[in-house]
């Protein structure tokens, strides 16, 4: 989607994305990914996402990339943080501690701002992007992300014809594909239709969470 996009959507507090608690996917698996504390995690397209919160409260460095400066601002007010916030290249970066949100345009992001994260958490990402967007999302996830990286990706699984995105379909094939030279491990599929009326409402009459553990 165009930044514009997601811009209003902020705008206009259209933010259905957002989930009012922990990622429970997260909390079930992340203890397996078996990434240390002090370990740096890259959260892309992040939002203000309590998960954040989370990732840093079990000792990790946090750095969520984030097109919104309303969501960054959002964030940082709502945990009662304050922010010391300096320019990087075409990033604003708001830091508190051991937590970093980049605001600007993931597809900016370069190797060099991220250092040496070994763990990725995307929740909603991918599915947050159309087709070509999202081949692009994850060739860039292997250029930024180095050897020895693992981490979560939750996708959503549905017939695309019935209902356009965002949240998009991402396919079991097409993650695999996309990821192509990481290792990709289906740890839970969940039909989830009953708890989303919206789907419901457009004709979808099955609608498959699908959480992985990915490994560079």
């Amino acid at each position: 989607m165009e930044p514009a996009f997601w811009q209003q959507r902020w705008a206009d507090n259209q933010i259905g994305f957002h989930q009012a608690q922990v990622n429970p996917y997260l909390q079930k698996y992340w203890a397996q990914l078996q990434r240390q504390p002090g370990s740096q995690v890259l959260v892309p397209l992040c939002g203000k996402s309590l998960d954040l919160a989370w990732l840093a409260g079990q000792g990790h460095r946090v750095v969520g990339i984030e097109l919104s400066r309303r969501a960054v601002e959002d964030f940082f007010r709502e945990h009662g943080l304050d922010a010391e916030v300096q320019q990087r290249g075409a990033f604003e970066v708001w830091r508190n501690g051991d937590l970093q949100l980049w605001c600007g345009d993931f597809f900016a992001l370069q190797p060099e701002d991220i250092g040496d994260c070994t763990g990725l958490y995307d929740r909603a990402a991918v599915i947050a992007l159309p087709p070509q967007m999202r081949a692009r999302y994850l060739q860039r996830l292997s250029a930024l992300l180095p050897a020895g990286c693992r981490g979560l990706m939750v996708t959503l699984d549905y017939d695309q014809a019935l209902l356009d995105g965002p949240p998009f379909s991402v396919g079991d094939e097409e993650l695999r594909h996309g990821l192509a030279g990481w290792q990709v491990d289906e740890l839970e599929v969940v039909q989830v239709i009953e708890q989303s009326p919206k789907f419901g409402q457009a004709g979808v009459t099955s609608l498959f969470e699908r959480v992985y553990q990915v490994s560079r």
